[in-house]
């Protein structure tokens, strides 16, 4: 097999456009794509060319002779794939179309409300028309959104799509207003007013409670908090994490509980050439937890977290795994399941943390006095339902695990946004493929809920994109009765911290610089007020074109 897909693909198919022979799959339009843990490379029709390499963003195509002993397990990954679901009968889904044209001659603004992956990607598609302009709004000084503040210090491999974000936001006609809060600083009246279409991209800011006794005592945390802690997201280096136990509790199996375990039961000093925060990290390197025990409710086959992220986890040499699930056995030749059994059969060395994946078990109560001191967990069993879902039953047993700290991690919920309607049960946008009405728009976890991965994003922007031109082209949109000549003027008047892409390059350039002193990839600055200083001293930004667009 010349090239392989491994652990960091982000799943935004780059790389099934580049490649000349069709041989990457599911591709956009085949059936899986949308529910894809990654990619695949077909091993039959690989021709070695190295396309599919250059294009992916994630540095997560490589050929099969640089593969590392962690990386090995995706060579047969790759190949089982396309025993199960051979593709030599399909046609090209993802081809290279002709580039669509709009039929009116503009100029059109564009307002894109939060600059994480969602919103670049969908300013990178609206900026594919010379006639459309992009302004992109975030409440906070630094864009990226998760790709910054949530994929794990340790997944450095992932994070490198930053730089195509970098390039998205160098493209002529692109402004950046970031430090503005849209509903604060600005409203959505006044955008609208200014813009032929005001796009929302601003995810899914709050988590899912237990709603269990106890839940909300001192050390029982959202595991996004906990992300955001030692990601330095500015909001959450406040947050009071307690590390003097021995144990942890996380609740929830989704790839976000394997991250929190991981950097909890990690080697601190590996991750000390990380980007992980300043702060965090003393606090890692100073921690006495020993073992991070996470619940699933139910059975291994029906485990949240990724194939790609628990091979990850089981290629780490520095930590033990230990497989728990009770009295059941495991049984089945699905990959998760085999993995885990694998994993079982290792010996544990106690020099090192340990991580338990327990099953079949769900938290009932949480003890201590006004802060945790241990956790109650109800054992399980499997009942399949009238539709052939198995649900979890508890089944009396109870156990106590002492824990100094409990991590929520069953998922994330979107909160309501101003002026926009609100599905409560969703945490989303009610929408039509991207549309709430003719000139507003919502595209990522905002449109579908929290969702599917980093590239994702990608084909979701596109399908959003698709409406706003359609009703450009339709003059569905009337035209604002305001423009945007002024627009910074006002805004600086309103939020005198407002960061421009000029001042967003001087911080990227300055954590990298601090970065670089200590061997690391950057070192954040999380201080907000510290970050409009950094951004203050900014010259003027580097654009990718020749020249800027006009007409602002």
């Amino acid at each position: 097999m010349p090239h392989v897909v491994i652990q960091s693909c982000c799943s935004d198919a780059s790389c099934v456009v580049a490649c000349p022979v069709n041989c990457i799959h599911p591709a956009p339009g085949e059936p899986g794509f949308a529910e894809a843990e990654m990619l695949y490379v077909d091993p039959d029709a690989c021709v070695d060319c190295g396309a599919c390499a250059t294009a992916c963003p994630a540095d997560a195509v490589v050929p099969h002779t640089t593969l590392t002993g962690s990386q090995l397990p995706f060579l047969a990954l790759n190949a089982e794939y396309f025993q199960v679901f051979p593709h030599a009968d399909r046609t090209p889904l993802a081809l290279v179309h002709e580039q669509r044209r709009l039929q009116r001659s503009g100029p059109f603004r564009v307002a894109v409300v939060g600059a994480g992956p969602a919103g670049l990607y969908a300013a990178d598609e609206l900026l594919k028309h010379p006639e459309i302009s992009v302004d992109v709004f975030d409440r906070l000084p630094t864009p990226y959104g998760l790709v910054r503040a949530g994929v794990a210090p340790d997944h450095q491999r992932t994070k490198q799509i930053e730089r195509l974000f970098g390039q998205i936001e160098t493209q002529p006609g692109f402004r950046y207003f970031l430090g503005v809060e849209v509903g604060k600083d600005i409203s959505h009246a006044e955008l609208a007013a200014r813009y032929h279409a005001v796009l929302y991209t601003v995810g899914a800011a709050s988590d899912k409670p237990l709603n269990i006794p106890g839940d909300d005592h001192a050390g029982s945390l959202s595991a996004t908090d906990f992300v955001g802690w030692y990601n330095g997201h500015p909001d959450k280096q406040d947050l009071a994490v307690d590390l003097s136990h021995e144990r942890v509790v996380i609740v929830g199996n989704g790839n976000v509980a394997l991250d929190c375990a991981r950097i909890l039961a990690e080697d601190p000093r590996a991750l000390e050439s990380t980007d992980i925060s300043t702060l965090p990290l003393a606090g890692l390197l100073a921690s006495n937890v020993r073992e991070v025990v996470v619940l699933g409710r139910r059975g291994p086959a029906e485990a949240a977290f990724t194939v790609p992220e628990l091979v990850g986890l089981a290629e780490h040499a520095g930590i033990n795994v230990v497989v728990d699930v009770g009295d059941q056995q495991l049984v089945g030749d699905d990959v998760k399941t085999r993995l885990l059994r694998d994993l079982a059969q290792r010996p544990v060395d106690p020099a090192k943390r340990t991580i338990v994946l327990r099953f079949h078990a769900s938290p009932v109560a949480v003890h201590g006095e006004g802060r945790v001191s241990a956790v109650e967990v109800s054992r399980n069993r499997l009942v399949v339902d009238e539709q052939g879902v198995p649900r979890a039953v508890p089944t009396g047993e109870t156990v106590l695990l002492e824990a100094g700290m409990l991590l929520r991690a069953v998922g994330y919920h979107g909160l309501p946004v101003t002026d926009l309607p609100y599905d409560a049960e969703s945490g989303a946008v009610p929408n039509d493929a991207g549309r709430v009405r003719p000139g507003v728009y919502v595209a990522g976890w905002v449109k579908r809920g929290p969702t599917g991965f980093i590239g994702t994003n990608k084909t979701d922007a596109e399908e959003t994109v698709s409406c706003v031109l359609d009703d450009l082209d339709a003059g569905a949109i009337p035209e604002p009765v305001g423009t945007t000549e002024g627009l910074r003027r006002v805004i600086r008047g309103r939020q005198p911290g407002m960061v421009d892409l000029a001042g967003w390059q001087a911080i990227d350039r300055e954590e990298k610089r601090r970065g670089a002193a200590s061997g690391r990839p950057r070192i954040k600055i999380v201080d907000v007020d510290e970050l409009r200083r950094v951004a203050a001293t900014a010259r003027e930004p580097r654009y990718s074109g020749l020249r800027r667009r006009t007409g602002r």
